[in-house]
């Protein structure tokens, strides 16, 4: 199972050709892809036009959608914010401590192109896809 960050969701719903999206596009249908609600909601918020909305949120149907936080998920997910900015990296946005720390805990690959992840590969043991 490999999970999947919205910054390849929105490269993959703008037809953006890259190796995630190609990694992406050739793991759907065929081993199982999850992402978090937090990811749902920041993909399919993007959507313009009813019918592409439409057609993300049903392909996201067959897929394992988790809850990604919760109480111990939040702490572990500051203290590893915590741990990188010691280091003097600061992760911009919150959510990605979160999903990066989620797959962190579950032991999940993580399909990413956005590059505050890199940190939690080389320093927390993220693991890439």
């Amino acid at each position: 199972m490999i999970f999947v960050d919205s910054s390849v969701w929105i490269d993959y719903f703008n037809g953006i050709d890259s190796k995630q999206t190609n990694t992406l596009n050739e793991m759907l249908g065929v081993r199982p892809v999850a992402v978090g609600d937090l990811i749902l909601t920041e993909v399919l918020q993007g959507f313009r036009e009813d019918k592409d909305y439409k057609a993300a949120k049903s392909l996201f149907d067959d897929l394992i959608i988790f809850d990604l936080v919760g109480r111990d998920i939040a702490i572990k997910s500051a203290d590893n914010f915590r741990t990188l900015r010691k280091k003097g990296i600061t992760i911009r946005k919150p959510v990605d401590a979160i999903i990066a720390t989620f797959c962190i805990e579950k032991k999940l690959p993580l399909l990413f192109v956005d590059k505050d992840f890199k940190p939690f590969v080389k320093t927390l043991g993220l693991i890439a896809v």
